[in-house]
């Protein structure tokens, strides 16, 4: 009785304060600025805006300004644990708002029948980068572990670093290049949802070993909350999507029903945050999720789709690169080391990404479009490296090499899918898929 008195008469609490508004706004206005203008760039000289906006962060970061203008950065880019979160904040919405706009564009259909096709190439994909880190991380000199860090643990995490793919990186070049309609772009989003949901099974692992150690209940209860996202969709699909997007539908039309999708992914990703898995697969299980129901169309989700490509993903791909510091490349054994993973990382997912597709009978342009696609690793290992950061698997140095090799393997993936894709003809189903999902013109910003 006496605390519900003491909050009823609490004082509220004080909105932002002006100088971190100050600061936030202009971070955006600064991170929105540069993807937008090197995202055309980008576009210009026939890459996708995605490698511009990845560019962006990096300069604004400490590679750059940091190196250039020390008080300019600390100014715009404090070391402020507040201020930093809100602009983690924004970035976060926009990271999930573009997953499940990516996952809502998935022709269930395809997925159902390429489904086989799928798991091959995302275990052929795991496998074997997976093996060559874990290899790489037990080879390496001890000069450059982190202090305290045990080799076993950071090979493991190495090894799970090189083995993930990025939905979001993967749906936004696939996006931009005007690709996620063709039967290449289907397959490799659903395997990257399937390299994924394994990649954060494994970082739970990873993730106790280097705290409270890896028990017979830490892998049984991510196993457990995998078959429980899988149920929960399952259920909403058959019992609450249908007559919820109805209900939008009479009440409001266009914007209640992107409102409706809007809330649905947040809630998703919170679920699987809830349930000790990442955000991004909720999000992305959610787009999903609502496509398979055929309850909404992907034209209906077209202002969504705007605003999050245009505005938010921009904002959450740049701000990637703000806590990558080229400047420790300057030792010539983080140099090393930087060029060693790329390789391995390189050779780890695109060959087996590769192989997994010929071993499916696809043929050779089809399987480089597919080791392209899956090889971008992009803001997925951005948020590992982040992880074995905290956690001291990773110092400053070896979490650079990390993200370097996350932004390397995102810029190589445009030019080598439309290489491949340039070679692959376009069906009558997947030209109808397009239609379907864009109308009869494709947007500008999403022309390769």
């Amino acid at each position: 009785m006496r605390t519900e008195v003491a909050l009823a008469g609490a004082a509220p609490i004080a909105p932002i304060g002006a100088h971190p508004l100050l600061v936030l706004l202009l971070q955006l206005g600064a991170l929105l600025t540069l993807a937008v203008l090197l995202g055309r760039l980008a576009v210009k000289l026939g890459w996708p805006a995605v490698a511009g906006e990845l560019c962006a962060g990096v300069l604004v970061g400490p590679s750059v300004l940091g190196s250039l203008s020390p008080a300019l950065s600390g100014w715009l880019f404090p070391h402020n644990v507040e201020q930093v979160h809100l602009l983690d904040a924004v970035g976060q919405l926009g990271v999930m708002l573009l997953v499940g706009v990516s996952g809502s564009h998935l022709d269930f259909a395809l997925v159902r029948k390429q489904g086989a096709t799928a798991a091959r190439v995302s275990s052929a994909g795991l496998v074997l980068p997976l093996a060559l880190g874990v290899g790489l991380g037990l080879l390496l000199p001890a000069s450059l572990l982190a202090p305290h860090s045990d080799r076993t643990t950071f090979a493991a995490f190495l090894g799970v670093a090189m083995c993930v793919s990025a939905i979001p990186v993967i749906a936004k070049t696939l996006l931009d290049m005007n690709l996620l309609h063709r039967d290449i772009g289907q397959l490799t989003m659903t395997a990257g949802m399937l390299d994924d949901a394994v990649g954060w099974l494994l970082l739970s692992v990873v993730t106790a070993m280097a705290t409270t150690g890896v028990t017979a209940g830490t892998v049984v209860h991510s196993v457990v909350a995998l078959a429980v996202v899988v149920l929960a969709a399952v259920l909403a699909a058959r019992l609450l999507v249908g007559p919820l997007y109805r209900w939008a539908e009479r009440n409001g039309g266009t914007g209640t029903v992107v409102g409706t999708t809007a809330v649905l992914v947040l809630l998703s990703a919170a679920g699987t945050q809830a349930l000790g898995l990442e955000p991004i697969f909720g999000a992305f299980v959610c787009g999903v999720t609502v496509t398979a129901t055929g309850a909404v169309g992907p034209l209906q989700l077209a202002p969504l789709r705007t605003v999050t490509l245009s505005v938010l993903a921009p904002v959450y791909i740049a701000s990637a690169g703000l806590r990558m510091d080229l400047t420790a490349l300057a030792r010539p054994s983080v140099a090393l080391m930087a060029l060693t993973a790329l390789l391995v990382a390189v050779l780890g997912k695109f060959g087996g990404a590769y192989l997994g597709a010929r071993a499916s009978r696809l043929g050779r342009w089809e399987a480089l479009a597919l080791g392209a696609g899956m090889n971008a690793r992009g803001v997925v290992q951005v948020v590992i490296a982040m992880v074995g950061l905290r956690l001291g698997v990773l110092d400053s140095a070896t979490y650079t090499v990390v993200v370097l090799v996350a932004v390397a393997t995102s810029l190589m993936a445009p030019p080598l899918l439309r290489t491949a894709m340039s070679r692959i003809d376009q069906t009558p189903l997947e030209q109808h898929r397009r239609t379907a999902q864009f109308g009869p013109t494709v947007p500008e910003s999403q022309t390769v």
